[in-house]
């Protein structure tokens, strides 16, 4: 097992990416911290992972508060021991040009997506470097590259994500700490799911077999999961600083159509 003996820390860990995130450390062997907003959810994919074999345990916390950050992180050293992986993947998105979108939508996605990764490895790194060594990936987006439709704010922050990403690696290269990001495209989550009804888009039918034909085009959670665990371990071991596309070639120029 790629994880064994290792302490991963979660953040979004109820749900899509992270949820998928979890059982796969889980299955490699690593001892899980989750975090998120939704108790009733947390608790069930702790408790999936325990039914499975694994230990984990959920907080109920706010990555925008500085004091949920140091405790989320404190309790895992407490419960668990020392940080070794810790993956900022809480994320929110609200579709919207800049006209469009409110001050108090730019202030969330801003302070989740782009201020709460910064929060939870400004708790995270001490005890990485006192150990001289651990890994933090960053949930970014291929929206943090190259910009899209109607997402002024959730490409602002992933483009935060992507380059505090390659800041935090040059600081910290030299204890012995790799930092990475995921630069998914769209990926069937219930993120992805509320930006569709946001825009008012319905994805019909086309392909003949029940399937959405849009959906064909559309990542999974377990697809990110896996990439994740790739950036988490020592395949990746020359890597740091980078960002990891995994978008089915959507960056690249591809369509599908």
């Amino acid at each position: 097992m790629r994880l064994q003996n290792k302490v991963a820390l979660i953040t979004g860990g109820t749900s899509g990416i992270g949820r998928e995130t979890a059982l796969l450390f889980a299955l490699e062997g690593a001892s899980l911290a989750l975090t998120g907003r939704n108790e009733p959810r947390g608790q069930e994919v702790a408790k999936k992972v325990e039914e499975e074999g694994g230990t984990a345990i959920f907080f109920r916390m706010d990555v925008r508060s500085a004091d949920d950050c140091r405790r989320a992180v404190e309790e895992t050293i407490r419960t668990l021991g020392p940080v070794d992986i810790l993956f900022n993947n809480a994320g929110v998105s609200y579709s919207g040009t800049v006209l469009e979108c409110g001050e108090e939508e730019w202030d969330l996605t801003l302070d989740i997506n782009l201020k709460g990764t910064y929060l939870m490895s400004k708790f995270a790194l001490p005890g990485m470097i006192a150990r001289r060594g651990g890994v933090i990936i960053n949930n970014a987006s291929n929206l943090g590259l190259v910009g899209g439709d109607s997402a002024a704010a959730y490409c602002a922050s992933k483009g935060g994500v992507v380059l505090i990403t390659r800041a935090m690696a040059i600081d910290h290269a030299s204890q012995g700490i790799r930092i990475n990001c995921i630069c998914a495209g769209a990926v069937d989550t219930p993120m992805l799911e509320g930006e569709l009804e946001q825009m008012k888009l319905r994805v019909k039918d086309s392909s003949g077999d029940g399937t959405p034909q849009a959906l064909r085009y559309i990542g999974t959670p377990q697809q990110i999961a896996q990439a994740a665990l790739f950036l988490a371990t020592d395949s990746s071991s020359f890597m740091n600083g980078a960002t990891l596309v995994v978008d089915g070639g959507a960056t690249a120029g591809y369509r599908w159509n």
